[in-house]
């Protein structure tokens, strides 16, 4: 990891409970993201991404390791926030994944949107908040804007919420957004609209993402110039650009996200070969397994050796990292 990076996560942990029952949610991730970069972090619900979303926006605190803005870290070692956290909160900002759940239902959209402008001191007064105001609902695609101005979160439908979030997230001028399943609670009609418009805010205004996803198909079309995380019960497993994770997945469970993927023929879905698990279940998080994670579900599990040593996250070929003792052997990574 280097200076290159606007965001980074340096093998950040985060634990629940307490010390008879503590969870360990996310176990070692660390990962950078460029200016004007897409990363998608993609894995089963449960397997931590939005935790580290949160860690990432500065929401949630880690248990351990750093996350770094612009080579600064946000938190001091005495676990307080750093003098530079107010700069690192207003460039980057969260779209949280439940439009119904993440407006004030006591607001109107006009209201939303002007109170961080005020409260932040990015317009002189009222009249200017207001123009700002019909700018954003504009630059998100909501429109006519007297339509929506005045209107409350529950005379909009999900779609339309969303887009009052983004231009929300976009009040502060981020240089960073965390989208944490933007799309996923919407009608699949309305989908594609709404990462287009997320795709034309990077083109536009250089927004960087990371865009958190269960869905390796909307990973696809929406960070394919971009890179992936897969993630797995806490940990990374396989981070490579999104061509080369699509195309030549190396990770088994990378492997069965993108065999999960239906085809739009359905022929071709018919054919497309499914890679056969050892099992469906999910580790408990309160009872891991030894070795690598995914052993128990793996179908080219190694005895004596999958279940007995963790496989690190290392270099195979160019700009892939894996954790996978199989996959790693094949690259010529001993």
């Amino acid at each position: 990891m280097t200076d290159e990076y606007l965001i980074e996560a340096r093998n950040l942990i985060r634990t629940f409970g307490s010390r008879k029952t503590k969870v360990t949610a996310v176990d070692g991730v660390s990962f950078g993201v460029r200016e004007g970069e897409v990363v998608c972090l993609v894995g089963e619900s449960g397997c931590g991404k939005t935790t580290t979303g949160k860690m990432i926006a500065g929401l949630l605190k880690p248990s351990g390791g750093q996350v770094l803005y612009k080579g600064k870290s946000i938190w001091m070692d005495n676990g307080k926030k750093s003098g530079d956290f107010k700069t690192f909160r207003l460039g980057v900002q969260i779209i949280h994944q439940d439009p119904y759940a993440s407006l004030n239902p006591s607001h109107t959209v006009s209201q939303i949107l002007s109170t961080p402008l005020l409260h932040h001191n990015l317009v002189a007064n009222r009249t200017e908040a207001m123009d700002r105001v019909v700018e954003l609902l504009n630059i998100v695609g909501l429109g006519p804007v007297e339509d929506f101005i005045n209107k409350y979160p529950h005379q909009l439908s999900g779609g339309q919420r969303q887009r009052v979030s983004v231009a929300r997230t976009l009040t502060v001028n981020p240089s960073f957004i965390v989208a944490d399943e933007a799309v996923s609670m919407v009608d699949v009609s309305i989908r594609v609209g709404l990462l287009n418009m997320l795709g034309k805010l990077k083109r536009e205004l250089g927004v960087t993402y990371l865009f958190i996803t269960h869905d390796l198909a909307v990973a696809k079309f929406f960070a394919w110039e971009g890179r992936v995380a897969v993630m797995y019960v806490g940990n990374i497993v396989e981070f490579a650009s999104t061509p080369q994770l699509i195309n030549d997945p190396r990770h088994p469970y990378s492997k069965a996200l993108l065999a999960a993927v239906p085809e739009a023929d359905p022929e071709l879905t018919r054919r497309k070969r499914r890679l056969q698990l050892r099992s469906q279940d999910i580790p408990s998080l309160l009872s891991l397994p030894p070795g690598c994670r995914f052993h128990p579900r793996c179908p080219f599990f190694e005895p004596g050796l999958c279940d007995v040593k963790r496989p690190e996250l290392v270099p195979v070929g160019k700009d892939r990292l894996v954790a996978c003792h199989v996959a790693a052997r094949e690259a010529g990574v001993s």
